[in-house]
């Protein structure tokens, strides 16, 4: 994180939060809001939050790439999902240690310059598969025929390689643009997929009268919003300064106290993704199923295992 391109930082520094650029950030250990909490709350929580969302999130992806059913469109979503929950959860223990070191980074430039990139990346390869799941659901349910060559895997796979490649180029060059990279984090990484996801999501609960399945469908509307709603009006606010509309000496602490528990709640999106779009659904647990059934038949028939392979 140099000085050139108009961000400025103090050498040992990790940025507070992704949507922040650097000319505005100064070291938060200085903060009158840091409190004793942070050091005393934010570490276990993030450790938790780590433990818990590897987890959930390394079973996801194991149990997609070893069933050999080929993934739906859906799927291909959802693995995106889990492996960009997968890599943010990778980096949030630097985070913590950070915090415990008093603000001062310690693991060397290159380190720091991937886990800044990582935590960029993550805002908006985490929000758009959810945006990208919805749709799939609504043309699926909705749209059966009509929007039928539109579910393809081809499309689902190029899809994601164009929003994971779009994301790396706004890292690149949001330096040089803070206000409209603030900006573009709030229109893009937030409002065009919230409401994606709510029409989405709204005209399949009027499809189906499922009842659990309708539950489900506000459970995660109602997730997105908890976690990345705060943090959008964080960036908003901070967007406001910067254009003079809000006084920035009267707001620097409701920043630095918004800055620190809205990235928290977002980040514990990486965690409860699983939990609502995948370990919930009953598809996913016929394929655990059919991973035991296959892994305990290969150990109490050996001699037979390689002829059933193809049939599994």
């Amino acid at each position: 994180l140099s000085s050139q391109g108009g961000w400025p930082t103090e050498p040992n520094e990790l940025l507070p939060v992704a949507m922040l650029s650097r000319e505005n950030t100064s070291n938060l250990s200085e903060s009158p809001f840091t409190g004793e909490w942070v050091y005393t709350i934010i570490p276990p929580y993030i450790l938790t939050l780590c433990l818990l969302g590897l987890l959930f999130n390394s079973f996801v992806l194991g149990v997609y790439l070893t069933h050999k059913d080929i993934l739906t469109v859906a799927e291909i979503y959802l693995c995106n999902l889990a492996l960009a929950d997968f890599i943010l959860l990778n980096c949030l223990p630097f985070w913590g240690m950070y915090i415990l070191n008093n603000f001062n980074w310690l693991y060397g430039d290159v380190l720091r310059e991937m886990v800044n990139s990582i935590i960029i990346i993550y805002f908006y390869t985490s929000s758009f598969p959810m945006a990208m799941i919805s749709v799939d659901r609504y043309l699926a349910l909705v749209k059966t025929m009509k929007a039928l060559w539109l579910r393809r895997k081809l499309y689902a796979k190029v899809n994601c390689l164009i929003l994971w490649l779009s994301s790396v180029l706004d890292y690149n060059h949001h330096s040089n643009w803070k206000l409209a990279h603030q900006i573009v984090m709030n229109v893009v990484g937030f409002v065009v997929p919230f409401l994606v996801i709510v029409f989405s999501r709204e005209k399949v609960s009027m499809k189906i009268k499922d009842k659990k399945a309708t539950v489900l469908v506000y459970a995660v509307t109602l997730l997105f919003l908890l976690c990345w709603c705060p943090l959008q009006v964080i960036i908003f606010l901070h967007t406001l300064s910067d254009v003079e509309v809000l006084d920035i000496k009267l707001w620097k602490e409701t920043l630095d106290a918004g800055t620190h528990v809205t990235v928290y709640l977002g980040f514990l999106n990486s965690a409860m993704n699983p939990l609502l779009y995948v370990l919930s659904v009953q598809h996913f647990w016929n394929k655990v199923c059919d991973i035991y059934r296959r892994i305990r038949y290969q150990q109490t028939c050996p001699v037979c295992a390689p002829r059933m392979q193809a049939y599994w």
